[in-house]
């Protein structure tokens, strides 16, 4: 059995609700070693603050505003929970980010909602998890700038360009990779092999992005396995040694006990 941790999964949606304990304890017998729960909003942070609790050492969380939802973000009251978050146990901020394909936020309230929490996490030394989608360049030079800073992130569920992803390498942040790179759509192997064994990270996403075989159902941890594999078939190496090391990769970079 091959050992993983989810290091995104939105466990405190409300598509688990009817069996959020099943869908932990069946990623436990499938060889998971932890789930970080995404906390994309604050009110979903404080539902996955409850997951976490109720599954101690087991499930994890984090705390931020989805680049979605940066229309309504307040650094004056969202801040501060943020901060709570975190003195609470939240092991990053995020997820936060840009994303100028959907647009549901003015491109400039994203920016704006992003740097914010790039600050937060720079002040309380915590990683940041960051979405972008069609958003390159704006990403790049934030990215860019929080690391020369010295903060540390993650590029999560990771579609993007080569030049990102080594900008972000350079600067010290981890890669992730979901169940999209077991799409037949999925083409740029040499991505998957550019990212060093040592900031690698593997996610589901859950309860999206399913993997083949599972494409289509709702996703969950436990399927992560199957991201591993296909991960481990491109680089070369067995899907253990590669489970082994990106959890070992989400242990350093959430700071995981």
């Amino acid at each position: 059995m091959t050992t993983f941790i989810d290091s995104h999964a939105h466990l405190a949606d409300p598509a688990f609700d009817t069996d959020r304990d099943a869908v932990i304890e069946r990623a436990r017998l499938t060889g998971a070693a932890a789930i970080v729960c995404i906390g994309e909003s604050l009110a979903a942070a404080r539902r996955a603050s409850d997951v976490a609790a109720a599954h101690p050492g087991f499930v994890w969380y984090t705390a931020g505003v989805h680049p979605h939802d940066a229309a309504d973000f307040s650094a004056e009251r969202d801040v501060p929970e943020i901060r709570e978050h975190v003195a609470n146990g939240a092991v990053a901020i995020g997820e936060c980010g840009l994303d100028y394909h959907y647009d549901h936020s003015p491109r400039q309230r994203q920016i704006t909602a992003f740097s914010a929490q790039l600050a937060v996490a720079k002040e309380l030394d915590r990683p940041v998890v960051v979405h972008t989608r069609e958003a390159e360049a704006d990403t790049l030079d934030m990215v860019r700038e929080a690391a020369a800073a010295g903060v540390r992130g993650v590029l999560h569920c990771y579609t993007g360009s080569m030049g990102l992803a080594e900008v972000a390498i350079a600067g010290g942040w981890y890669v992730s990779f979901s169940g999209i790179v077991t799409f037949k759509k999925w083409t740029d192997e040499a991505l998957l092999r550019l990212v060093p064994d040592d900031r690698l990270l593997v996610e589901s996403d859950s309860p999206y992005l399913a993997p083949v075989p599972h494409r289509g159902k709702r996703n969950e941890p436990a399927w992560v396995s199957f991201t591993v594999a296909r991960l481990a078939a491109v680089r070369g190496v067995e899907a253990a040694a590669l489970g082994a090391s990106t959890a070992a990769n989400a242990r350093k970079l959430f700071g995981l006990a």
